[in-house]
């Protein structure tokens, strides 16, 4: 069985790699580069950053995850999901405070892959995914607002609100020009799938709009009006320049970028698995998304993650290995060294209509409308995700999320942990299965012994209810046996709660007898010495074995008596 941290594209071409594969590789790769195009530029300029920046992150950080990743036909380049993480801090400490955050986002996700820590990440809740992820799609939307309707603004605000505020202030401003090619590149996007899937309508959008513009010389601003030529080179390799105080302020910054990385990437992979049945290696993959965020800052890039759109796209052209990521890198780099100059030529209100069907697109509409309208936990923990993440911080958003779905979580455990006195008017319990061989009202229960019986986990946020039922008992018993075949699992807590149990059984004289413990409680209990203190002829497997214990000790304290 091959390594779970062996890269996919070894272990392919270890089952062996055909000429006909290659064949449909290649032409998977070519259109997902052509489709990358794009949107690598398009994301890089909404990220505060230059266009060819985004194309050198899809390039060098695509080629690196294809290399190393996990997944069959993952592809991976600047996403949408980083828009508002980069803006923040490019705005604040310019591109070399970005270049070391993604170098220890890299780090840290390199880290997380050889500790085995992928499964972790699909423990972050729903809700704050969706929270987070509509968030972002309604932050890119409102910053496109400006290039598609052409507005007067030399710096846009990178607060949501005052960007709104600022665009009622220039409304006036607006260059109808810009809306024209907006909204025509918007149609063309939104209605050239109706021709074909195999070119891109963004492309499409870009190549029409670009020579509209230059051919009726139409006042709208492009990439090179805004900033210059876009260079027609390979990347220069160079180190961003290190010291620690910009590594303590970069590292809150760099631990979002990798959890954004990770979640995004193995979202991505799951996608990939349910389009190709295929089962991706989760650890390898964050290892090689690491490496790809070490590199790409190396090379002038800007973070980068595995992207759904363009996973989808490399499928359904046919794309089954690693080697179409390889070759969406290489189509990359080729359009970027022979047709990079032209680049500069794109309007800006394209862009702008990309991305903000880019928005729509990731906006998890329907997702976000079905959470709010069920469980109200579940809404809390999305709406509180989605506001900060809009009005005060994706990272804030987070943290806020998981801390919040928490403490939530241990409230739903907490209720549905119970203890109960169960031979307390034993006759009239109507709860017990009438057809459960195991039923304690089909048992004969000797006087001077009680049964409790434990449903749930016994945890610290449960432990008030289990000292609350232990004080039902208004004569203390000879015998309290406590049943434990419906307590799945027990912390240090309720450790601490058995324990003093026990010393107050006894204290007074109590024998306490365990039945039934399952395999995780009955570890904890003998690591810390506590099965040793209860001692091991009070532990029973069920509740037969406990009352004719019970029925033992009874008859040996009658014969002292």
């Amino acid at each position: 069985m091959p390594s779970r941290l062996e890269p996919k594209l070894v272990s392919i071409f270890k089952e062996g790699y055909t000429t006909k594969q290659f064949s449909s590789d290649l032409i998977a790769g070519m259109v997902v580069g052509i489709v990358a195009l794009p949107l690598a530029i398009a994301f890089a300029i909404a990220s505060g950053v230059k266009p060819e920046q985004g194309l050198y992150t899809a390039i060098i950080a695509g080629i690196a995850v294809a290399v190393l990743g996990g997944s069959r036909a993952q592809i991976s380049g600047p996403t949408g999901a980083f828009i508002v993480v980069i803006y923040g801090i490019v705005a604040q400490y310019g591109y070399q405070g970005l270049a070391v955050a993604t170098l220890i986002a890299g780090v840290l996700l390199i880290v997380m892959g050889f500790a085995r820590m992928g499964v972790l990440l699909r423990f972050i809740p729903y809700p704050v995914t969706v929270g987070f992820t509509s968030g972002i799609a309604l932050i890119i939307f409102s910053s496109q607002i400006k290039d598609f309707l052409g507005l007067n603004i030399p710096v846009l605000p990178a607060d949501f609100i005052e960007k709104w505020w600022m665009y009622g202030e220039v409304i006036r401003s607006v260059n109808f020009y810009a809306v024209g090619i907006g909204v025509g590149s918007l149609f063309v996007i939104t209605l050239w799938p109706l021709v074909t899937h195999r070119i891109p309508g963004s492309l499409v959008a870009i190549i029409l709009s670009t020579l509209v513009v230059q051919f009726f010389h139409l006042p709208a601003e492009t990439i090179g009006s805004r900033f210059g030529d876009v260079p027609n080179t390979f990347p220069a390799f160079g180190f961003p320049e290190l010291s620690w105080e910009l590594i303590t302020k970069m590292f809150s910054p760099a631990i979002t970028i990798a959890l954004l990385a990770g979640i995004e990437s193995l979202l991505s992979a799951v996608v990939a698995d349910g389009m190709l049945g295929t089962r991706h290696r989760s650890n390898m993959e964050l290892v090689a998304q690491g490496v790809g965020n070490v590199l790409s800052p190396l090379f002038g890039g800007i973070p980068a993650t595995g992207a759904i759109a363009r996973t989808a796209t490399n499928i359904k052209n046919g794309g089954r290995t690693p080697v179409s990521a390889i070759i969406h890198g290489l189509t990359l780099l080729v359009i970027t060294l022979f047709f990079g100059k032209w680049a500069a030529l794109i309007p800006m209100p394209t862009l702008a209509a990309i991305l903000i069907v880019v928005a729509y697109d990731m906006s998890e509409r329907h997702a976000f409308l079905k959470t709010v309208r069920g469980q109200k936990s579940d809404a809390a923990i999305l709406l509180t995700t989605f506001f900060l993440t809009v009005l005060i911080d994706l990272t804030v958003a987070i943290e806020v999320g998981v801390v919040l779905a928490a403490f939530l979580f241990l409230r739903q455990m907490a209720s549905v942990t119970n203890v109960e006195l169960i031979t307390k008017d034993l006759e009239e319990r109507e709860d017990e299965d009438p057809d459960d061989p195991k039923a304690i009202t089909t048992r004969e229960v000797p006087p001077g012994v009680e049964v409790f019986e434990v449903y749930g986990s016994l945890f610290y946020a449960a432990i008030d209810q289990f000292k609350d039922a232990m004080r039902q008992v208004e004569n203390p018993p000879k015998v309290l046996i406590l049943r434990t075949r419906n307590l799945l699992a027990i912390d240090a807590s309720g450790e601490q709660a058995l324990e003093d149990l026990l010393k107050r059984t006894k204290k007074d004289g109590i024998i306490l007898v365990i039945s039934g413990i399952h395999k995780q409680p009955l570890f904890r209990l003998s690591a810390s010495g506590l099965m040793d203190k209860i001692g091991v002829e009070n532990v029973c497997g069920d509740i037969d074995q406990a009352l004719e214990r019970a029925r033992a000790i009874l008859l040996k304290q009658g014969e002292r008596l």
